[in-house]
């Protein structure tokens, strides 16, 4: 080879050398994707959101406690069916005296309830002579407090007085009555008055009947 050629070959071999190391070494796709910025606009992966707590259940309200029964001891009864229902009293009725055997001088009671309330009417009408002395006489068996004939709003109650005959015995005859009702305690009563004319009070004469719900069986027990 002329001394030319090799000179020529030499030079080729040095730029070639030179070409390469200016290039560098080439990265792969993995390691310059790593490298390269986030795009603007772009937003970077959130991380994930944390889950809220769960809210605890709310206690239930506790029940209200139940109300007393309500009720007057003045003979007005309660309020409603499952209230306590107490006896009739005088402040709670009307009253009257109707003239029904004009030869017995026998009488028929007769009570409204005029309240709001249901009450019961006790055993036997307390019925005393103007001003004399004692009371009627019980005549017939009453029911008990809890058999007591019930008396609603408006509803009647009656009982037969029995008198007697004016044939000249002993006695006297009374214009007017005065009653209160029975009610198993020392209730204050004041007494409601009924007028009957004619009526003739003698001693083991005169008796009164328990409270029913007719007139029919007040004047035959």
């Amino acid at each position: 080879m002329s001394t030319v050629h090799r000179a020529a070959a030499v030079l080729a071999a040095v730029a070639a050398l030179a070409l390469t190391a200016a290039c560098g070494p080439v990265e792969d796709d993995g390691a310059a994707g790593a490298g390269k910025p986030t795009p603007a606009g772009s937003a970077a992966p959130s991380a994930a959101a944390t889950p809220s707590a769960t809210a605890s259940p709310s206690r239930a309200p506790s029940p209200s406690a139940p109300a007393s029964p309500s009720g007057s001891q003045d003979g007005t009864g309660g309020d409603g069916p499952g209230d306590d229902v107490f006896p009739c009293g005088t402040a709670v009725l009307t009253f009257t005296a109707t003239l029904a055997e004009p030869t017995t001088g026998s009488y028929l009671l007769k009570i409204t309830n005029k309240g709001s309330r249901p009450c019961r009417a006790l055993g036997h009408p307390v019925v005393t002579f103007g001003d004399l002395d004692g009371a009627a006489t019980e005549r017939g068996e009453a029911p008990g407090i809890e058999d007591a004939l019930l008396l609603a709003p408006g509803a009647t109650a009656y009982a037969g007085l029995m008198g007697g005959p004016d044939d000249g015995g002993p006695g006297t005859t009374v214009g007017s009555i005065a009653m209160t009702m029975e009610t198993d305690s020392d209730l204050e009563q004041t007494p409601l008055g009924a007028a009957t004319p004619g009526l003739h009070v003698a001693p083991d004469t005169n008796s009164v009947t328990p409270w029913v719900d007719n007139a029919e069986d007040a004047l035959s027990l």
